[in-house]
């Protein structure tokens, strides 16, 4: 068995781990990255569309070149990496996080930790999830997959396609199929406004006359040894018209019907899930109800864009390091969702610095306003001209905003509340 120590060990080695181990390495603490795949970058090494790195590095980037500025960023640092090494469980064993894992090159491996990042991303919902009817051909694949398929392992899925949900790899997938020569007939999506953001929409799908069916359902999968059609049915007022239903010819039905936090390692540790996330509790640090125990990106909730991973991992590394040398934060408010949020993250503020809070909406909406209120009283409110569910909204509120009116800091007990009106 291979034995390590270290003061972090950092579960998965894409965006996320690579930025939560580096801001580790610069606070001089050691970090070690796992990662199951043979090299660092994570999904983003198979997403080479642009779109990346917008924010993060001030220039538009394919996701493996944003992959490779994040690697050397991360090796410039100082990190350590155990490359195709799989994490089969971690425990706490003597006062120390112990993962263990297994490796084609090593064998055995336990990794010794004082502290550990959770920053396993997340994977893709399947036909299994959203049970869809019908007979089960080969040709449906998950929107993932099959940009695996097209840009790191060269195979073409299929040439007639149907794409069924608007998430963003769906999107993005109909645009490079199309590319390829393939015909894609339609995307369908159940809910009446897409999943995606709207630069994907008009990208991917308006700027190839490429039919987007909202407010639609799949009904049926047909074909014997290979997909021959989907069934796809109008939503009509929260009723299936199945009277207007009909047929769309295809040979290839790719699923991008949402991601989920790759949580089991998070689960068998005993860290708990907030169930509108499917990602663990965190309170103001990032920290699970797990002491030492830190998530970060998509295993905490799904994000939009990758330069918010990299700058929340960085954050998690941050608090990770104070955690290690010992500073807490003497008190924290909890955080409720107000009208219109789905979920806030973390789950918890410090009064006494400055804290940034990811939220998404629940409704599409112009012209809004982000609230936050204590006791009913607004202490912070933001416009936004346009708010839909697929993208991440986001404030920071610091020691003026959670102040009492007499300038003493918030008690204990308050809550604060975020709402969109």
């Amino acid at each position: 068995m291979k034995q390590l120590k270290f003061d972090a060990a950092v579960i998965g080695g894409g965006a996320a781990g690579m930025s939560a181990a580096a801001e580790l390495r610069s606070r001089g603490c050691s970090a070690l990255v796992i990662e199951r795949e043979e090299e660092l970058g994570g999904i983003l090494m198979q997403c080479i569309h642009n779109g990346f790195g917008l924010i993060e590095f001030n220039e538009e980037l394919s996701g493996p070149e944003f992959a490779q500025k994040i690697e050397e960023r991360a090796v410039a640092s100082g990190i350590e990496a155990l490359c195709g090494t799989t994490v089969l469980e971690i425990r706490q064993e003597g006062g120390f996080h112990v993962v263990y894992g297994v490796s084609s090159r090593h064998g055995v491996v336990r990794v010794e930790a004082k502290a550990v990042v959770l920053a396993m991303g997340c994977r893709e919902r399947n036909r299994g999830n959203i049970r869809i009817p019908g007979s089960r051909p080969s040709g449906v694949y998950t929107a993932g997959l099959a940009q695996r398929l097209v840009n790191i392992d060269g195979y073409i899925p299929g040439k007639d396609v149907v794409i069924i949900g608007s998430g963003d790899i769906g999107l993005i997938m109909a645009r490079r199929l199309s590319w390829s020569g393939c015909k894609i007939h339609g995307v369908v999506e159940i809910l009446p406004y897409p999943s995606g953001l709207t630069r994907n929409i008009v990208q991917c799908l308006e700027d190839f006359g490429i039919p987007l069916y909202l407010s639609h359902l799949t009904t049926n999968i047909r074909g014997k040894d290979r997909v021959q059609g989907v069934e796809i049915t109008p939503v009509e007022n929260g009723a299936v018209r199945y009277d207007k239903s009909f047929e769309i010819p295809c040979d290839t039905v790719l699923l991008s019907v949402g991601l989920v936090p790759e949580n089991e390692l998070s689960r068998n540790l005993g860290v708990e899930i907030n169930p509108a996330t499917n990602g663990p509790w965190v309170d103001s640090r990032l920290m699970t109800n797990i002491p030492g125990v830190f998530a970060c990106g998509n295993v905490l909730h799904v994000h939009d864009l990758v330069d918010y991973v990299a700058e929340e991992a960085r954050r998690a590394g941050a608090f990770a390091a104070d955690w290690l040398a010992g500073a807490s934060p003497q008190r924290e408010l909890r955080l409720k969702t107000g009208s219109n949020v789905r979920y806030l993250n973390p789950s918890k503020v410090d009064p006494d610095r400055e804290n940034k809070i990811y939220l998404r909406s629940m409704v599409v909406k112009n012209g809004a306003v982000l609230e936050a209120r204590i006791d009913g009283r607004v202490v912070k409110s933001i416009k936004k001209a346009h708010v839909q569910p697929s993208e991440m909204l986001f404030l920071t509120l610091g020691p003026k905003d959670l102040a009492e009116p007499d300038q003493r800091t918030a008690s204990q007990s308050a809550q604060v509340e975020i709402a969109i009106v």
